[in-house]
């Protein structure tokens, strides 16, 4: 790697490990020292590596000068007396034994907590998206306002603000135990869901960005599916979707347009990502509890089959009725109209779409288009018109003219 793309990219895959660790240490009143801590680890590394080279180990140097810094702080501060000595047994005269501990398994299980303080449902999703990305993946408050096209200020408002509340109902960061599991699973899978969905249905222009929202999303449901106690089935349908979906992020998007699933160029799928949503699959289908998570993974799976069968679509419709039962959404119910199509026909999908009436909704608007396309042309153009005036995403509005064009000749 490129010694100035080095310093960027371990800040993005080691500060979140350091963060997590020094805040299981020191607990979630003291989350800005352990920020400031490794903010000045890095600011320290990229002033040395510039006059004295890059060394040979630079993660360990990192680590190295993570500890020094964080028993300087210590040394400095009545943050040890008042709060390590007496829970961990030190002394003041013993202070040199104290060892930050940063093992890989002791980097997992500090994630690991903090993925369960994070989300904690005295804070709103919002929340904890945005202090998910922060805290446990890295991102700065202008890389969050980026994947979600608001500005800097509301969401390090936001962050503040989830902060202070964790702080004020004394939420502790510790190894989640069973009852807290069960409790809060659900929150955690759907914070997940939410970050993953953020990277891959989003249409904004910052594609490496929406790779990277993805990549976090699946490195911190692994973890789960790393640990005996987390690793339930919702865990592995999820991760399972997960792989589905991302195995065709390639032929989503070639040179900045969308690709539409029918036009994706099934030579670009990434063969290995299918094989690891399938074992995750087999894997999520070893209990009873069937989640909606089971059922996108299902989804997503036939959609991994490329062959425009009857049975593929048979499927995905069954997998929809299903997933309508169990939690409904306009979303969801939108695509099932398509599926619908594919299986019984257009004029049943479209009297289906049309009931559902969303009429603020620009997808709606696009796939009432495609349903009339090859029945009535007029009605068509039409509604693919109106979805132009709604949506804001420039992708969308590229594939829309396409769409209108078409129809045109």
């Amino acid at each position: 790697m490129d010694e100035k793309e080095l310093l960027p990219h371990l800040f993005r895959t080691e500060y979140r490990k350091l963060v997590s660790v020094l805040c299981y240490l020191f607990g979630i009143e003291h989350i800005e020292i352990a920020e400031d801590i490794v903010s000045d680890t890095f600011l320290s590394a990229s002033e040395s590596w510039s006059i004295k080279g890059t060394p040979d180990n630079p993660t360990a140097w990192l680590y190295t000068v993570a500890k020094n810094k964080t028993k300087n702080h210590l040394k400095r501060h009545n943050l040890f007396e008042q709060k390590l000595s007496p829970d961990l047994k030190y002394t003041a005269e013993k202070f040199e034994e104290l060892e930050i501990d940063l093992s890989a398994k002791n980097i997992n299980d500090s994630q690991l907590a903090m993925i369960f303080t994070v989300c904690n449902p005295c804070i709103s999703n919002e929340a904890q998206i945005s202090l998910a990305l922060n805290l446990l993946c890295g991102f700065s408050a202008q890389e969050i306002a980026d994947a979600f096209l608001t500005n800097k200020e509301l969401v390090y408002k936001r962050i503040q603000r989830a902060k202070e509340k964790l702080k004020e109902d004394k939420v502790q960061i510790e190894q989640p135990k069973l009852a807290a599991i069960n409790a809060r699973l659900d929150t955690v899978l759907t914070t997940l869901y939410l970050l993953f969905s953020e990277g891959y249905y989003s249409t904004s222009h910052h594609t490496v960005l929406r790779r990277d929202l993805c990549a976090e999303a699946m490195r911190l449901t692994y973890l789960l599916v790393e640990n005996q106690y987390t690793n339930k089935p919702s865990v592995n349908a999820l991760l399972s979707l997960m792989c589905f979906h991302s195995s065709r992020f390639d032929a989503r998007l070639q040179n900045g347009v969308m690709i539409l699933y029918d036009d994706q160029d099934e030579r670009l799928w990434n063969v290995e990502l299918i094989e690891k949503g399938i074992y995750y699959l087999n894997q999520a289908s070893q209990g009873r509890q069937l989640t909606k998570f089971h059922l996108e993974a299902g989804i997503a799976y036939w959609h991994t089959h490329k062959e425009d069968t009857k049975e593929k679509w048979e499927n995905i419709l069954q997998l929809y009725n299903h997933l309508l039962i169990l939690e409904y959404s306009p979303i969801a119910a939108l695509n099932r109209t398509y599926a619908l199509a594919k299986s019984n026909g257009k004029e049943e999908a479209i009297k289906e779409a049309e009931k559902l009436n969303l009429i603020d909704n620009p997808f709606y608007y696009s796939l009432l288009g495609n349903l009339y396309t090859g029945l009535d042309n007029r009605k068509a153009s039409a509604f693919y018109r109106t979805a132009l005036t709604h949506t804001r995403s420039d992708a969308e509005q590229v594939i829309l003219k396409k769409f209108i064009e078409q129809l045109l000749h």
